[in-house]
């Protein structure tokens, strides 16, 4: 797969009641500036803040997880930051993603905000800094210059948006200095936003996905067949089609066995005509908010 690296880490799988450590190769996508991000990350929409948020953290990276995904708008980076600080690894080992929300947009705005951030999850920097919804038409624009000037400053070391459409990611990358690095977007087997995939496939963005295992609402023909076949989850058979797509997952959870089961998608592959079989799966029905309704786009029609 293009742009994959591997790197080898322990992870515990869990089988039945009982443990056993399991080496697993877990891989990275590159980004288009050269970063390294891990295939999958720990999100944490919903998750209490203070011991919860703490607490997933810990377990997330003892499972194995390097990466982990939070937002202003969650409420809780103060307890990801502490179990960030109690997990027991590096801080360099870690890649930390955080959001902007809408009403920190422009320039100044959302120098405040991440600094606001920072301080909260108690860091020096950020590795991944991304404009969590478009806002209304062309006030990204300016959010974006801030957001160039502090990756130039390299207190960000990859930048990028979520919930990009393609017609207000394209008027981004022709107004901008650097284009963005990622996309987060809705993606799961009952939305599959293949043009926008495409697009930003072409235009080397990596595409995230939020909500990929659809709250575990997947048992479908295809996946349930899949999952016998191979001795897998649904979940896992999910994750591991968006793996094979080339798109990064960051699915949520607070249970530890379901970060142990999310992560274990790397020791089997899924054929052509079995990823094939997803796309009749795909309604276009979306379960959040879409950025033609949540904000106004009209001028991108």
């Amino acid at each position: 797969m293009p742009g994959v690296s591997v790197q080898s880490i322990f992870v515990q799988k869990c089988r039945g009641s009982s443990r056993e450590r399991k080496k697993m190769m877990t891989p990275n996508f590159k980004l288009n500036n050269g970063v390294s991000v891990p295939a999958q990350g720990i999100g944490t929409f919903l998750t209490k803040n203070g011991d919860e948020a703490a607490r997933v953290i810990r377990e997330a990276v003892e499972a194995g997880y390097r990466s982990i995904d939070t937002a202003m708008i969650y409420l809780n980076e103060e307890g990801v930051g502490r179990g960030i600080k109690e997990c027991g690894i590096k801080r360099e080992e870690l890649y930390v993603t955080t959001k902007l929300w809408n009403d920190s947009h422009g320039y100044e705005e959302t120098l405040r905000a991440f600094d606001a951030s920072l301080k909260r999850l108690g860091l020096d920097y950020i590795d991944q800094y991304l404009i969590h919804w478009p806002g209304m038409t062309g006030s990204y624009l300016p959010t974006w210059k801030a957001f160039e000037k502090l990756y130039k400053e390299g207190r960000i070391r990859a930048i990028g948006v979520c919930n990009f459409i393609e017609p207000i990611l394209k008027d981004l990358i022709q107004n901008c200095e650097i284009k963005p690095m990622v996309n987060q977007i809705e993606c799961h087997p009952m939305f599959q936003p293949n043009d926008l995939i495409d697009f930003c496939q072409q235009n080397d963005i990596q595409v995230e996905a939020w909500r990929p295992i659809v709250w575990g609402k997947l048992d479908k023909e295809p996946i349930v067949e899949m999952a016998k076949k191979y001795g897998k989850s649904l979940v896992q058979i999910t994750l591991r089609w968006e793996y094979q797509r080339g798109i990064r997952a960051v699915p949520k959870t607070t249970h530890k066995e379901r970060m142990i089961e999310n992560l274990d998608i790397f020791d089997f592959e899924l054929t052509q005509e079995e990823m094939e079989k997803f796309r009749p799966l795909n309604t276009y029905n979306r379960t959040g908010e879409s950025p033609d309704e949540f904000f106004e786009t009209g001028t991108f029609e």
